[in-house]
């Protein structure tokens, strides 16, 4: 193919390109001459706001929170997960069940 048949090609696509930017272009300039001309629009609250509840001037109101101060509350001793076998034979349960026994296989052979 030669150069001459790849010009009409070219320039055909060139028009077609700048006639699609100047679209856009104007289709801006439009949009934005419309949002200068409209007055500032007010926004809508999304939710009504907050009413109180019928009668709830004779509930009594939510307890105040606990202050936490991170430390860890020093009348329940820790216990371990499994008590020794004194303390089972007393008839402390364990608080997790016993291990898995280890399953074994053939050792492998040597080549």
């Amino acid at each position: 193919m030669s150069a001459d048949n790849r010009k009409p090609n070219y320039r055909m696509d060139f028009v077609l390109a700048a006639a699609l930017v100047t679209t856009g272009l104007v289709i801006c300039g439009l949009s934005l001459a419309e949002l200068r001309t409209r007055p500032p629009q007010q926004l809508a609250q999304a939710t009504q706001p907050l009413q109180s509840t019928p009668g709830a001037e004779t509930k009594p109101s939510a307890p105040a929170e606990p202050v936490t101060t991170g430390a860890r509350p020093s009348s329940v001793p820790p216990e371990p997960a499994r008590p020794d076998a004194e303390a089972q034979k007393a008839g402390a349960q364990p608080a997790l069940p016993p291990a898995p026994a280890e399953k074994t296989a053939e050792p492998i052979k040597q080549r």
